[in-house]
């Protein structure tokens, strides 16, 4: 599959932006930026979902209803739960997030009114079960209340920055940053921010071929699909259509039987229950037609925007296309050209529903 030349720099662009659940605006910037010339309405929602319209021909007799195409703007992260005497943070997990996703590392801390520098520490590894966390630290079994963010700032400090529970920690911007290793690009949040490519692509490519569009196409970048799809289900029940199918990233597991390679994973279901059938063939035809090979999965310790909504009741169809990815909510890494892949596969889907 060729490789669009400007898939690496957007892609650095959108990993460099922070974007952790509920506070989004990096990503959502960046997401508008880019979707804007490619559609016919562009806007923010209540719930701060992007949304791009691309409006099909509506010819009559031909034209089939709405499609809602669903890929993420946040990316796992952590919450202050309590600010301490020394101005030590303790923390919990916003969205599917362990220690080990991380490690010790850098981080930055959202205040309110700036971004201040920190450091996630496990403590040190040279202690016994006599400290506090000691033995947990030594196993590799880290939890959360093992978890510290060191400041360096006092408690009166960090209230002055707007530092409080509920405040917002990243991984640090010095940490972010795309690696390449041989045919594969690596880095923390290609969950969601490949995919994101991925269905800008196929915005840009089905913006070039409207005249064979018959529906509506409405692209939406969600919020806090991580920890709870609410972007996604109020995006289905405020967008006309039937039809929701999520982008995501999609793991790499011997006991799923998916490869790393370009060939998009097909979703037929997850732990929220079965994607729509006549949708999973549609999105493995459109695979084919593009010259792929794409993998069926049934991937039950996983979830999307688009089984959200339909277990909800609000979308009566749905599905899920993959990019294949090692090393899920950690150091994730996937093959140059499976952006294209499933960008390519997602325009198919969407110009000829029903091909055979």
């Amino acid at each position: 599959m060729p490789v669009n030349p400007s898939t690496l720099p957007l892609l650095e662009e959108l990993l460099m932006a922070r974007g952790p659940g509920g506070q989004e605006d990096e990503v959502r910037t960046l997401c508008l930026r880019e979707l804007e010339p490619l559609c016919d309405q562009t806007w923010i929602d209540p719930a701060g979902n992007v949304i791009g319209l691309i409006k099909g021909s509506g010819t009559a007799g031909k034209s089939t209803g709405p499609v809602r195409v669903m890929a993420h703007l946040d990316e796992i992260a952590m919450l202050v739960k309590r600010v301490e005497p020394d101005g030590t943070l303790r923390i919990v997990a916003l969205g599917g997030a362990n220690p080990v996703n991380f490690g010790m590392c850098p981080v930055d801390i959202l205040g309110d009114r700036d971004f201040i520098p920190g450091v996630l520490s496990f403590g040190s590894m040279h202690s016994t079960d006599e400290t506090h966390q000691g033995a947990d630290v030594l196993s590799g079994n880290v939890h959360w209340e093992d978890v510290h963010v060191i400041t360096r700032c006092s408690a009166e400090q960090l209230h002055q920055h707007g530092v409080r529970p509920g405040t917002r920690v990243v991984l640090s911007q010095h940490w972010r940053r795309p690696f390449r290793v041989n045919d594969a690009i690596a880095a923390h949040f290609l969950d969601d921010r490949a995919p994101m490519v991925a269905t800008l692509q196929a915005a840009a490519l089905l913006a070039e071929r409207r005249a064979e569009l018959e529906g509506d196409v409405y692209f939406v970048f969600t919020t806090q699909e991580e920890e709870s799809n609410a972007g996604a289900l109020y995006a289905a029940g405020h967008l006309p259509g039937e039809v929701t199918v999520a982008v995501e990233v999609g793991p790499v597991v011997q006991e799923y039987g998916t490869r790393l390679c370009v060939d998009p994973i097909i979703n037929t279901g997850d732990q929220d229950g079965c994607y729509s059938r006549q949708i999973v063939d549609q999105l493995y035809r459109a695979g084919q037609r593009c010259g792929l090979s794409p993998q069926f999965a049934l991937l039950v310790d996983f979830a999307s925007d688009a089984s959200a909504v339909m277990g909800s009741g609000i979308s009566a169809q749905g599905g899920c296309i993959a990019i294949p990815t090692e090393n899920t909510h950690g150091y994730e890494l996937i093959l140059e050209g499976s952006i294209e892949a499933c960008a390519q596969t997602l325009l198919e889907f969407l110009i000829n529903r029903d091909g055979g």
